[in-house]
């Protein structure tokens, strides 16, 4: 088996199933009826975003996004919305985490995180999201991160890291992740996989203190900043032993 061949087999071990009997879509089935009964005619829309979205996820481990766009003329604040929604996943039975910007709930054993938003005046894509650890707001686009991340060409070497990341027990938030990633391999072919996620985990383990990554929907949001220097160290040590390794074996499995 070839290196190419070894991650193709890893990536596949770990795919997420997709589709109507998939259970990140029977988890959105379940909810999608009661989240538009509560959002009534301030609904914008209900949408699939996160890993499952951007097709980065790891089986048994990637949770389901759901995304609540509600009508800029939404008169109830971000907490507000926030709070109501979490009282609703109560009601459910939805087993509901607060979490900074999302209500994390559990379904028939699939978790799942659904996220309340709200359109920002003049715009489609852009949404304000409530910032619960902070009480405060924060901007974003998830139609935005969606198509960078897949439009990158990226997405299984993604995949491969992220993998990695879970295999070793490391908080490395997706987004910043996937940008990461994306970054590292700027230029690389596409057709040597083995190679690329070997890069990207080089690439990690050297520059990962000194890189600044910012989200691509709010510049003002630097991701890069959401691991202080002691957790970036930690990551960047693994990720340059496991560049280091002799078989493939030893970084991912």
């Amino acid at each position: 088996m070839t290196p190419d061949q070894y991650v193709e087999s890893i990536l596949a071990k770990y795919a997420v199933p997709r589709g109507a009997a998939s259970p990140a879509e029977q988890l959105g089935s379940t909810v999608a009826g009661p989240l538009r009964a509560w959002a009534g005619q301030q609904l914008n829309a209900l949408e699939y975003s996160g890993s499952y979205a951007k097709e980065t996820g790891v089986h048994g481990i990637s949770d389901v996004d759901v995304f609540i766009s509600l009508k800029s003329d939404t008169t109830n604040t971000l907490k507000e919305i926030y709070d109501s929604l979490y009282s609703l996943a109560q009601k459910q039975g939805w087993s509901p985490r607060q979490q900074n910007v999302s209500v994390g709930v559990t379904i028939n054993g699939t978790r799942g995180d659904l996220v309340p938003s709200k359109i920002q005046a003049g715009y489609q894509n852009y949404h304000s999201l409530y910032l619960r650890k902070r009480d405060s707001w924060t901007q974003t686009n998830v139609t935005l991160h969606v198509d960078t991340v897949r439009n990158s060409r990226r997405v299984r070497e993604i995949r491969a890291v992220k993998i990695w990341r879970v295999l070793h027990g490391l908080d490395f938030p997706s987004l910043y992740l996937e940008l990461f990633t994306i970054q590292s391999l700027s230029g690389r072919s596409q057709s040597v996989l083995a190679e690329n996620v070997l890069q990207a985990l080089s690439t990690i383990g050297t520059s990962l203190a000194s890189t600044r990554i910012e989200d691509p929907a709010n510049t003002n949001n630097v991701l890069s900043d959401d691991l202080t220097k002691q957790e970036k160290d930690r990551i960047a040590s693994l990720a340059w032993q496991s560049s280091q390794q002799q078989s493939w074996g030893s970084i991912i499995w």
